[in-house]
């Protein structure tokens, strides 16, 4: 722990006091909790960002698109509107935040998408408009806890697990450790391809000694996809890339790089969700200047590449070969298959009797 954290470990105690009162007063009744007929998964975390919500909520849909009708809702983080909105051809990041237009992008044909900050006011709306919705996923819910979810999956990273972390402003925690009980099952996120079942099982034990009872705990890395251009004129990126990011840390994707011989010659890294500006394109491009002879593209994320395709912000870089690397969710298949019979048991058992 550094010097500071202990300057601020008063404003910890005082953060922990008030996110404990609140969870008690849900937890006595005093503040309610709201069901829905229809069935809900919340994917969420205890920490603040940078728990890969956004691949897991698409690996949901690429895996239970095909056999339920489902809805994804975000609060939408990030966006220049409030209240509720439903994703349509018109949408842009700014409207309904970047990562909701990134899935609606992606998924417009499978799933329908909404944003809204009071979830309780925006699922009956999602339901008004479209009745046939089988089952709601909800996006960075975990504290939303107005809302009385049918499963609640809790993500936490293997490099920066919440056992190992501190509440805010110490560490980034949102609040304490032992909340994690509320949590359905726990998915340990951004794990390494050498992970092994010794270091499995060191995990499931450091993070059981936080549970009341014994809870599903699976792992889960990330897979990375092939390059593919963001601007007419570029088909193929050669070995060297300068990262361009606006995510909480880019480090996975720099290692990946290295890990198929490839160069990153630099490193642009801009805060989370962060909108970018003409000037940010400039220092891009002032960047791919200096290595422009050496064969260099610019690589960002999927995440990044839904604000960059602005057409004012694009055409200052259609000149330079930009790339976007897709991410997926990779699990061992046994792992997977036991994780989605839950979800899947649980949509069904919920729609054929209205309750679990």
């Amino acid at each position: 722990m550094r010097f500071v954290d202990f300057l601020l470990f008063p404003l910890a105690l005082i953060y922990d006091g008030i996110t404990s009162l609140r969870n008690r007063m849900f937890e006595a009744g005093l503040k309610k909790s709201q069901p829905f007929e229809v069935p809900t998964i919340v994917v969420g975390n205890l920490a603040v960002g940078g728990t890969g919500k956004t691949p897991f909520v698409e690996f949901l849909i690429n895996h239970l698109s095909s056999s339920f009708n489902l809805a994804i809702l975000s609060r939408g983080y990030g966006r220049k509107t409030s209240g509720y909105r439903l994703a349509n051809e018109q949408s842009t990041p700014s409207e309904i935040g970047d990562e909701p237009f990134q899935v609606y992008s992606k998924f417009k044909e499978k799933v329908t998408v909404a944003v809204g900050e009071e979830r309780i006011l925006a699922i009956p709306m999602i339901l008004a408009e479209n009745p046939e919705v089988e089952s709601i996923i909800l996006d960075d819910a975990f504290q939303h806890r107005y809302l009385l979810a049918d499963l609640n999956i809790l993500l936490t990273t293997y490099k920066r697990p919440f056992f190992t972390d501190y509440l805010l402003p110490v560490g980034r925690l949102r609040e304490g450790r032992r909340n994690v009980n509320r949590a359905d099952l726990i998915v340990v996120t951004k794990c390494p391809d050498t992970l092994d079942l010794n270091e499995k099982n060191r995990f499931r034990k450091q993070i059981s000694d936080y549970l009341v009872r014994e809870k599903p705990i699976y792992f889960a890395g990330l897979k990375y996809g092939s390059p593919y251009p963001l601007n007419l004129g570029f088909s193929e990126p050669g070995d060297k890339f300068i990262l361009v990011t606006g995510i909480v840390d880019p480090e996975p994707i720099r290692l990946h790089l290295e890990g198929k011989q490839k160069v990153v010659m630099e490193t642009i890294a801009f805060p989370d969700h962060h909108s970018y500006k003409a000037k940010d394109m400039l220092r891009i491009s002032e960047v791919y200047k200096k290595y422009a002879t050496k064969n260099v593209s610019i690589l960002t994320t999927e995440k990044d590449a839904v604000k960059l395709k602005d057409n004012k912000l694009l055409e200052l870089v259609s000149n330079i070969p930009v790339f976007v690397l897709p991410v997926e969710i990779d699990m061992e298949q046994k792992e997977e298959e036991q994780l989605l019979k839950i979800i899947k048991s649980m949509i069904i058992n919920k729609n054929a009797n209205g309750e679990i």
